[in-house]
């Protein structure tokens, strides 16, 4: 019974890949796919987890560039674009908003099982693929903190023992213009390496609607380097280095409504800026600050695994990675001096893991120790934005002149300890115990403050502060032109906000499988994840706006079946799970004491929620050459109890009840693929992705402006449910050698959008790429 119920109920996202060898396998079925989810090779079919693989022949075939993309394909996981260009990853409901470069994942991202511990890091991650494996629900007992929601592992394509070579091309309507290839084999007898490079260029997409002037124009150049040494069987080790180069424009986004953050008699001509057109490419930027980065990232990481017996390995893993930001931004959807920046930054990163893996008997068992360290620098440079409501704030409270620029800054450093155990431990030939934990101690010192420049800012501040310090019976001071004027209110003075964090936590997993035969599988466990405390970068008027939010956690609960059917032909995998989650991290709104400015932003804790949800999986070779792959995911989301905050218009709330931002209650993931020979030596393939999620909401509850402040009718702050066709066809000779393929992404063109927010003045969205249709060209030697 419990096999029909997960199996028809629900789903597990199982594979979408084929390996190497699948290509000769397809006459026989889908073919066997070995991932490293328990870093150890086992079938993908053998392992109690829920777990999405796809091939990087797959990944290329259906555009996948970047972990954004993976929304086709992963039913249960979202991409935010965020507003200030930091990606923002949620899978299974679980994600964290915080748009701060030092912002901690609930997604981690590893290459190889090397962190990429930022998600502003991993841009060049999906670069020359062997396969990606997505692992869904808490992976903290093998992946460490910040892995509530899941995990993501891209497996890079690996040197050969013979000589190969491969280059791509492809170019699309709006201009884009992509190459790359690899260049892999052998240097000696022990030695192999593989080269990879890969570059965008053009393709500006989106169009200023008030003037002649386009935007989205990719200058993206990423590489990797693959040496692996083999001295012996018994040894082996492999340098990674790998890195990118980012000059690419940054997107714009699209006003919905004007709701102004001051005194509305300041609008000017913002209060008749025209609304945004209802389509795909129509936005506005400021032409002096046009959305752009140049920014550029490195990694170093060597592996050595070293066998000390036949059944015992000695594994280490270290890594070094450097990424500096310089980024213009301009949020607000207007071609106004409303609100737009610089950034800049810089992230350090070194990490070290060492474990020992082995078997005996029934038990295979993992032993390991990690350590990370991270240092982060942002600068965020504001304005001038003499068209905004706010810079006019203390004017009109009688304190100052208008304020244009001002200057925001932080900087962490993250030190990470660990220790952690994995145990399997077969009874029999059928049942298999699972057992994992790790102990986690993590510090983070914190530095940052809102600083004055030029002045007006320094001088609203001081007069608020020298006003309130004479009621106290307090002398006054003064604030010198640059420096911190982020108020203390206990003290009521102004400076640099210092803080520390120190946390620690255990993280566990135990679970049980049943394997009557070699096709079936059902699977239960339980887990506990947590993700780190995380302090914020933003512009505050008082400290406590810089107080850190605690670590969440997660217990997850999973029952699963992976059942083989139809001789290979047929594999259906299903999940239930239900989350309960503690410390929920949110972007919320505080009050300062004293209360001068109402509520201001900042990350809150939300004491209890839930996840519960179920998954499907379909994967079909109905007959030869004939692919079809059907996904699905049910995700319900909830506050529980009582959680009274603010919303983005200021209005104090119970937002009790709840369902979280960016979790579409339904997602559904399908594709399906047709191969057939010509001649010979000619093949042909069509294949389609259908991508459908639900509607859902880009905050808490039902934000919205007041009556007298209402938006337009355009939906506010919800995420529209929406449909998305991609089509493919093409021809490949000489066993698969060459290939020339073309596609259209967005057949219908269809109006969507990935977040709203409120940017100071403005209630903006960011809208999804239109229909775009293009040829690609490959090569193997």
């Amino acid at each position: 019974m419990l096999v029909a119920s997960v199996s028809m109920a629900a789903m597990h996202a199982s594979a979408f890949a084929q390996t190497e060898a699948a290509p000769q396998a397809q006459s026989a079925g889908l073919g066997d796919i070995i991932v490293t989810a328990q870093k150890r090779e086992q079938a993908i079919n053998d392992v109690p987890l829920s777990i999405t693989a796809a091939s990087g022949e797959k990944l290329a075939n259906q555009g996948i560039t970047n972990v954004a993309d993976l929304v086709k394909i992963v039913p249960g996981f979202n991409y935010t674009e965020s507003a200030f260009a930091t990606p923002v990853y949620t899978l299974r409901g679980i994600g964290f908003y915080d748009t701060s470069l030092a912002a901690k994942p609930t997604v981690s991202i590893y290459q190889d099982q090397v962190p990429i511990p930022f998600s502003i890091m991993t841009r060049g991650a999906t670069l020359d693929l062997e396969r990606v494996e997505v692992l869904k629900g808490p992976q903290g007992t093998l992946f460490g903190s910040n892995a509530t929601g899941g995990a993501i592992n891209y497996i890079a394509a690996k040197p050969t023992s013979t000589f190969k070579a491969g280059i791509d091309a492809g170019v699309d309507s709006f201009g884009q213009v992509s190459g790359g290839g690899f260049i892999s084999g052998p240097i000696s007898d022990t030695l192999t390496a593989r080269v990879a490079l890969r570059t965008e260029q053009g393709g500006a997409w989106q169009r200023s609607y008030t003037r002649d002037e386009k935007l989205g124009d990719r200058n993206f150049t990423t590489g990797r380097i693959l040496i692996d040494f083999e001295p012996s069987d018994g040894a082996r080790f492999s340098l990674n280095l790998n890195g990118f180069i980012d000059k690419s424009d940054g997107q714009a986004a699209q006003l919905i409504g004007v709701v102004p953050l001051g005194n509305p008699a300041r609008l000017g001509p913002l209060a008749t800026y025209p609304i945004a057109p209802r389509n795909n490419r129509d936005a506005d930027w400021t032409p002096e600050q046009k959305p752009g980065r140049d920014d550029w990232f490195y990694q170093a990481s060597f592996r050595g695994d070293i066998d000390l017996t036949d059944d015992l390995t000695l594994t280490s893993i270290s890594s070094y990675s450097q990424y500096h930001n310089d980024q213009d931004i301009d949020p607000d959807g207007v071609a106004l001096r409303d609100y737009f920046y610089n950034t800049t930054g810089k992230i350090t990163s070194l990490s070290q893991e060492l474990r020992l893996q082995g078997r005996t008997g029934g038990l295979t068992y993992i032993l390991g120790a990690n350590y990370a360290r991270e240092k982060t620098y942002q600068q965020d440079d504001a304005g001038p934005y003499d068209q905004s409501t706010s810079a006019y704030n203390f004017v009109d409270a009688g304190l100052g002149i208008p304020f244009f620029v001002y200057s925001q800054y932080a900087q962490q450093k993250f030190v990470n300890k660990a220790v952690f155990a994995n145990l399997d431990y077969d009874i029999g030939d059928h049942l298999t115990l699972h057992g994992g934990v790790r102990y986690t101690k993590t510090n983070i010192d914190f530095a940052g403050c809102t600083a004055d420049r030029g002045f007006a800012l320094g001088q609203g501040i001081q007069n608020l502060v020298n006003f309130i310090r004479g009621g106290a019976g307090l002398a006054p001071i003064a604030i010198r032109d640059g420096a911190c004027v982020t108020i203390d209110g206990p003290t009521l003075t102004v400076g640099e906000v210092q803080r520390t964090l120190d946390e620690d936590n255990v993280s566990w997993r135990a679970g049980i499988d049943y394997k009557p035969s070699k096709d079936v599988l059902l699977y239960a466990s339980v887990s506990k994840g947590y993700k780190s405390g995380s302090f914020p970068l933003l512009s505050a008027s008082d400290a406590n706006q810089f107080n850190p939010v605690t670590q969440e956690s997660v217990t997850a609960y999973e029952v699963g079946a992976k059942l083989t059917l139809l001789e290979n032909r047929a594999q259906i995998n299903g999940a239930l799970f239900y989350y309960d989650y503690s410390d929920k991290q949110l972007k919320g709104r505080v009050i300062a004491n004293p209360d001068v400015f109402g509520p201001l932003e900042a990350l809150v804790n939300v004491p209890k929620s839930r996840v519960q949800g179920a998954e499907m999986q379909l994967d079909l070779a109905p007959a030869d050459g004939l692919r079809v792959s059907i996904g699905a995911t049910y995700l319900d989301t909830k506050i529980k109890g009582s959680f009274v905050n603010y919303d983005s218009y200021g209005n104090q709330l119970d937002f009790g009840g709840s369902a979280f931002p960016y979790t579409p209650k339904f997602q559904i993931v399908t594709d399906a693929q047709y191969d057939w020979a010509l001649s010979d030596d000619v093949e042909a393939f069509i294949g389609a992705n259908l991508n459908f999620q639900s509607d859902t909401k880009a905050v808490l509850g039902n934000a919205r402006a007041t009556p007298s402040r209402a938006l337009t009718a355009q939906g506010g702050l919800t995420i529209e449910d929406y449909t998305l066709i991609d089509l493919r066809a093409g021809l490949s000779f000489d066993d698969e050698r060459y290939k020339i393929s073309a596609f259209v992404r967005n057949l219908g063109n269809t109006y969507y959008w990935s977040n709203a927010t409120r940017i100071t003045d403005t209630t903006v969205r960011f809208a999804g790429r239109p229909r775009t249709f293009g040829a690609t060209l490959s090569a193997r030697f």
